[in-house]
Order: C-alpha cells, then structure tokens, then sequence
C-alpha cells in the first residue's frame, strides 16, 4: 500500500496499530487499515470495517481543524489525531442556464424536494463491498470545466458550492463507471440535475454522474469498472453537453480529482 500518511502504535500499554493512506484535506476520501476484528471511530462514530480491518471516510469541503480516529482491540484503545490541510477555493460564474432552475417557481419545490430525498435515500444506505479498494479511473476524458468546492454563481445570482468535477464533451459521449458498484439510482430527468446516475462503489462511497442524456444500465444491476454506463448531456441546471461527476462518503461530499490522484485504478491496496 502507498502509504502517505503512516501511523504504527506498538507501546507497552497498547497493541493497536493503524495505517493511513491519503491526505487530510477538504474533500478528501482517506483509507485506513486496523487489525482484522478491531473497531474503528470517526468523530465519535463508529465506522463499518471489513473482516481484514480496512475501512473508509471522507472530509466534507468547509473541514478543518483537528479530527480524531479511536482504534479499540479487545481491551485496548488508541486515540489517533490528524490535522486538515487548508484549501481555497475559487469563484465561478456560470450564465446562461434556464432561469427556473436558479430561482424555481413554488409549484417546482415539491419536485425539488422529493427528487432530493430520493438522492439521499440512494446514499444513505451502502452495500459492505470493497470496489472502492481497487482504485478509480476517470469516467471519461476531456476538458475540465469545472472543479470541487468552487462558489457559483448563476446568472448573477449566488448559490450553492459546486461539489462536483465537470469534464465537457459532445452529447452521446459514452461514460464509464469508475470502479465497479451496484446501480443505486437512476432518473431520467431531475429538476435540477437533469439524467442521474448513482453507484454505489462499497461503505458509503458512491458516484452520481448528472446531466446525462441517457442512463444505460438499471437500478440494482451490478457494473464492472471501465463499464459503459450513460451518455454525456445537458439536461438540468446545464449551459451545454458535459458530464458532472461527484463522489460521497454517504452525504460527506468528495472531490473526485483527489480520488483520483490518490487512489488510482491499478494501487495494491
């Protein structure tokens, strides 16, 4: 395992040990490996592990300060600090898009809210497979035109971070599934988002691909890694054909690039 950050606890008071792999910044997803049987806290929770001690998790985008991971094997315990890395983000103006979805009309917000819950509901519960272990490779290849964190503005009005990677291509373009993972969502045609996809890759990590002109697969079919999953669009909130992939650890919002540039496909976990 390439291991970036590495932590060993071997002290006369304490059998627990721990490794870590990935960078503790915003947006990051971090890998880490216990002892097989041991159990493992998140800010207080406790997080699923795997029978051979491996686990996952996620920084949201606005993380910071000081995070805490508690190890505890039979009778033992080990506290486990980490410092978040500082990131800035950029300010991104996007004109052009359909002015109902910058600023909906009341009878949209049922819609709005329902689709929401469906999202949620896709990411809230994750099967225990370990696709997410072999690594990713890019949906699709093209011109980044948008990034994680990123403050958007809509046609001169403020809103919400941008949370996804945008990689423009003509409508049609093929997309791949990343890693493997099973089909947790797919709808034609969300208020906002447009075609959406979601796939769930094992332990709350999943990728939503939106704007998507046609979806190729179905809810609860199992997809390979490199699979063709969905066509490039502009469906939704969208000024032109691009995909916009985003990644979660359950509702903690990923940055896909980072996934990317530390977790690769091909890694020996």
């Amino acid at each position: 395992m390439r291991l970036l950050a590495l932590v060993f606890v071997l002290m006369s008071s304490s059998v627990c040990a721990l490794q870590i792999e990935g960078v503790w910044q915003p947006g990051a997803m971090i890998v880490g490996q216990a002892e097989p049987g041991a159990e493992v806290y998140f800010k207080g929770h406790r997080i699923a592990v795997t029978p051979q001690g491996q686990f996952v998790l996620g920084l949201g985008r606005d993380a910071h300060g000081t995070v805490q991971i508690k190890v505890v094997q039979g009778s033992q315990h080990q506290l486990f600090d980490y410092s978040i890395l500082k990131r800035e983000y950029d300010i991104q103006r996007v004109d052009g898009v359909p002015q109902s979805t910058v600023t909906p009309a009341e009878e949209a917000l049922a819609r709005i809210r329902e689709e929401a819950a469906s999202v949620s509901k896709a990411r809230a519960h994750s099967d225990l497979r370990n696709d997410f272990l072999d690594g990713f490779i890019k949906p699709l290849d093209g011109p980044i035109t948008g990034v994680y964190g990123s403050q958007r503005i809509y046609n001169g009005v403020p809103k919400n971070p941008h949370y996804g990677l945008d990689i423009a291509r003509p409508t049609g373009t093929l997309v791949r599934a990343p890693a493997a993972g099973i089909v947790k969502l797919v709808h034609k045609d969300m208020y906002f988002s447009g075609g959406t996809l979601i796939i769930d890759h094992g332990y709350g990590i999943s990728s939503t691909f939106i704007h998507l002109s046609e979806v190729l697969v179905e809810q609860g079919a199992w997809v390979e890694k490199g699979a063709n999953v969905a066509r490039v669009g502009s469906s939704g909130r969208a000024t032109g054909p691009h995909l916009d992939w985003r990644m979660n650890w359950f509702k903690v919002r990923l940055d896909p690039a980072l996934v990317l540039k530390y977790f690769p496909s091909g890694r020996t976990p």
